[in-house]
């Protein structure tokens, strides 16, 4: 089979090989599947980089999740030749790549009614901003929520899922084509922060009182703009850094403003609450095929696409959901 094939820690699109290997076998407790879909996500670029939490050592295929059709399954599991599945995949056996290993434990179903590519694609953002939103955040209809980044992946399935949930929902995004699409998504009011002031904006908006909830997986200057504009008893979900800094928040601001700053971590909840993870999944597929939330899949990398791909999502270059389709 062909895979991509990361030799050497470093990035991608420079780094990665396309190479014939031989074929997965699944042991106890996986499943080998043919891939139909593999969302691309920030978080592979950093783990061929060496900057993820979770380190693999070369050679190895990235690709933290996948979907597709079963080939195979291992001892231990309840899959069978034949089913539909999106999963995480194991170590160094990654969805980019025509064929890939998952953890059965980590692997679900998808139903009939879901399109494989939607359910590859909402597999990392929208669970993320599902566990964000919904279970972190406790964000309520009629809240206010400000999206940072909200034309990237998980932005954008934040501000979906948002809007689905009866909330108002403020966009913040660099550049006329991101804010744009923000508007396409059904954000309530649209901010470039590039050309407008991001605290006077939302101030404005908000008749001085801020929002309910924060919506961060940026980080880096605009994290302190955000904690700002928390209003009283409101959240702020930090969610990533894809600025590459790490920001800091003084501690008598959450005090003053008796604000909660929370922590969201979506991989952090496999092995420690599978059921709610499942319940995660469940819904989602059920919003999908309800039409009540559609991931906006802007771009599918082909085999040949894939580092290309990696460097302009890199470079913030890109909309929405990514995938790489191997056909």
């Amino acid at each position: 089979m062909l895979a991509w094939q990361m030799n050497e820690l470093g990035d991608p699109w420079d780094k990665l090989t396309l190479a014939e290997i031989p074929a997965p076998r699944p042991g106890p407790g996986t499943v080998h599947i043919r891939v139909e879909a593999t969302d691309v996500n920030f978080a592979d670029i950093l783990q061929c980089q060496g900057g993820y939490q979770v380190r693999l050592d070369p050679p190895f295929t990235p690709g933290m999740t996948a979907g597709g059709v079963v080939i195979a399954a291992g001892d231990g599991t309840d899959f069978k030749t034949g089913d539909r599945v999106v999963g995480h995949t194991l170590d160094v056996y990654g969805g980019y790549a025509q064929e890939s290993i998952l953890e059965a434990e980590f692997t679900y179903k998808v139903p009939e009614d879901v399109p494989l590519e939607a359910a590859s694609g909402i597999h990392i953002t929208h669970a993320t901003s599902w566990f964000a939103l919904y279970h972190r955040g406790r964000l309520q209809p009629g809240e206010t929520l400000l999206v940072l980044a909200a034309a990237g992946g998980v932005g954008s399935s934040a501000v979906q899922m948002a809007k689905a949930h009866g909330c108002r929902v403020i966009a913040a995004a660099g550049g006329s084509e991101k804010t744009a699409f923000c508007r396409e998504l059904g954000a309530d009011e649209v901010i470039d922060y590039r050309d407008e002031d991001l605290y006077a904006r939302v101030m404005d908006l908000t008749d001085g009182r801020g929002v309910d909830v924060v919506y961060d997986p940026v980080g880096g200057e605009y994290f302190d703009i955000a904690r700002r504009l928390v209003a009283w008893e409101g959240r702020l979900l930090v969610v990533g850094f894809a600025s590459g800094t790490i920001p800091s928040a003084p501690a008598n601001h959450a005090l003053v403003k008796n604000y909660d700053i929370v922590g969201v971590h979506m991989g952090g909840y496999r092995g420690r609450d599978n059921a709610l993870l499942r319940t995660c999944y469940q819904d989602l597929h059920e919003q999908i095929a309800s039409g009540k939330v559609t991931p906006i899949i802007t771009e599918q990398a082909g085999l040949n696409e894939l580092p290309q791909t990696l460097k302009k999502l890199a470079n913030r270059e890109t909309l929405g959901r990514l995938l790489f389709v191997p056909g």
